[in-house]
């Protein structure tokens, strides 16, 4: 989610996280508010077969120089998070708002992705400074090319739209968090009311862990 405005997106960079086992450093790609999420959809990646991580692991584990290889290549990945089968399980736990001066307002990510509570999820006080964070789990084998996607509309028109890379993560038993770059809520009357969030996150095989449909508000002042 985010409103701000588009003179302000070139150049901005997303506070980096410490890195885990397979994470990479992030890179964010704003998108013009009439760009449709799906434009990328359609080119899926062509890449070989997925195998189990428990397999790749034992495959060749007499050969020193690859046993060490893969060790350097995994970095701390947790035996026990790995499973049989070949695909990664991605679980989004929690969404933080993050505001200079207030406390953070954790949010829980329902497992099919709408909040159960009617009205917004949450709201926005107009002009103020924020920062979103993703707290996510990594399960059963590596997960490549995770990224988010969302688009925001306000009175049926799409105002906004904006896609982030956050990176390749191995599984381990703490979860990662990702920091988006803070950005700044529109301000002035007709920026008022309420939006509606259309957010998703997939990896390199367009696979889709999670789509986060959701209202919020922005209003004149906090509630």
């Amino acid at each position: 989610m985010g409103l701000k405005d588009e003179e302000n997106k070139a150049g901005e960079s997303s506070e980096e996280p410490k890195e885990h086992g397979l994470s990479r450093k992030n890179s964010h790609s704003s998108l013009s508010p009439t760009e449709d999420d799906e434009e990328d959809e359609d080119r899926k990646l062509e890449l070989g077969p997925m195998i189990a991580l428990k397999e790749q692991l034992e495959k060749d584990k007499d050969d020193e120089s690859l046993r060490r290889w893969k060790e350097q290549l995994l970095g701390s990945v947790d035996l026990e998070e790995v499973g049989e089968t070949p695909d990664p399980v991605v679980t989004i736990m929690n969404l933080t708002l993050r505001s200079p001066g207030r406390e953070d307002m954790v949010l829980t990510v329902p497992e099919n992705g709408k909040p159960a509570a009617k009205g917004p999820w949450f709201t926005l006080k107009e002009g103020s400074k924020y920062t979103l964070i993703f707290t996510f789990r990594v399960t059963n084998n590596i997960v490549s090319g995770l990224r988010y996607s969302n688009s925001v509309w306000k009175t049926g028109i799409k105002v906004y739209s904006r896609k982030e890379m956050l990176g390749t993560f191995s599984p381990q038993a703490e979860p990662y968090n990702h920091v988006m770059f803070e950005e700044t809520a529109p301000a002035g009357l007709l920026v008022r009311g309420s939006y509606s969030v259309k957010s998703k996150f997939v990896d390199d095989d367009n696979k889709c862990y999670l789509e986060n449909n959701y209202t919020f508000d922005i209003r004149k002042n906090w509630l």
